[in-house]
């Protein structure tokens, strides 16, 4: 197996590793074609630009779901996301695939924006076992995968 690059190739080790059917994306890149997409349809429906203050109102309604969702994608191992921790990627194709309803059904609440605590609270709640909830929790991590917008600190 020839390991060599090109010469105009430039080795990545946070990607090489990669399968070469999954590319590497970038969470905070395809976030700004988000924001200026909402920007756009927002400005014409309005007749003029609505500037940064749409951005800015897109972040507050959509980011931490726009968010859940690529760390879903990552999770599951359809798109790696740079910015997200490469142990993640794929996790749930090596995990909990004996599991796969309940899995299923705490990732949907997690993308919805619910928290652990919710999710803890459904399956009190509909006489779900706790025990097999808090280890799927434990392995997704919620708490520490979270980014921070270019805006959260303005």
């Amino acid at each position: 197996m020839n390991t060599s690059f090109p010469a105009d190739a430039q080795a990545n080790p946070m990607t090489d590793w990669l399968s070469p059917v999954v590319i590497p994306k970038s969470v905070y890149a395809e976030c700004v074609e988000e924001e200026n997409r909402h920007k756009w349809i927002e400005s014409e429906k309005a007749g003029f630009d609505l500037g940064e203050g749409c951005i800015r109102q897109w972040v507050k309604k959509h980011w931490m779901g726009y968010l859940r969702a690529r760390w879903v994608e990552h999770l599951q191992g359809k798109c790696f996301w740079m910015e997200l921790d490469r142990g993640d990627f794929g996790l749930l194709q090596r995990e909990f695939q004996d599991q796969s309803e309940l899995l299923d059904t705490i990732l949907d609440q997690l993308k919805s924006g619910k928290e652990n605590l919710h999710v803890i609270l459904w399956a009190i709640k509909n006489r779900v076992p706790t025990d097999p909830v808090h280890r799927i929790l434990k392995a997704l991590d919620v708490n520490s995968r979270r980014l921070v917008h270019r805006f959260d600190d303005v």
